[in-house]
């Protein structure tokens, strides 16, 4: 069994999982009032993190080219005082589909490159990079349910994906 091939294609599978429920949201959902955490941004949430936990450290990260500031937080900003990100003007499928795209091509370049016995390279996770692994596709695959129920409550049901090449 080759790891890296497993790593990687359930980081695709993943967002393959993520994209078919961008594709299929309809606009209605795309940035409704009622959702305190808007569908587009928990999709970009979840692939702003996915891309940055596939480098070596933080200091390699290049965010995406049309990435904004603070938009990569659902909650409170990290360090004091605390205060909530500001979020502007809603990223659109297209751009949401680009970074998708983007982090695909991430994954497909970055996964087999990687150091899996050695640390994770962000100082406030502790544990190891294969270990990092697998802690960040869980974190795509949770926003992925979520989205994933935000569609079933509006009558879309989407398949699961098994496995991606």
């Amino acid at each position: 069994m080759d790891t890296k091939q497993v790593i990687q294609s359930q980081y695709l599978a993943a967002l393959a999982m993520l994209e078919q429920a961008v594709v299929k949201c309809p606009q209605e959902l795309w940035a409704a009032q009622v959702d305190k955490n808007k569908f587009w941004h928990v999709a970009y949430h979840a692939l702003f993190y996915t891309h940055l936990y596939l480098q070596d450290k933080e200091d390699d990260f290049r965010p995406w080219e049309k990435a904004r500031d603070e938009y990569q937080y659902l909650g409170p900003l990290p360090l004091p005082p605390h205060d909530l990100p500001k979020i502007g003007e809603a990223y659109s499928k297209e751009n949401v589909l680009d970074f998708l795209a983007f982090v695909q091509t991430q994954v497909r370049e970055r996964v087999p490159a990687l150091e899996l016995d050695g640390p994770a390279g962000f100082d406030w996770l502790p544990f190891g990079k294969l270990e990092l692994q697998i802690y960040t596709i869980r974190h795509l695959q949770q926003h992925n349910g979520e989205l994933y129920e935000r569609l079933g409550r509006a009558g879309i049901d989407l398949p699961w994906i098994d496995s991606a090449e």
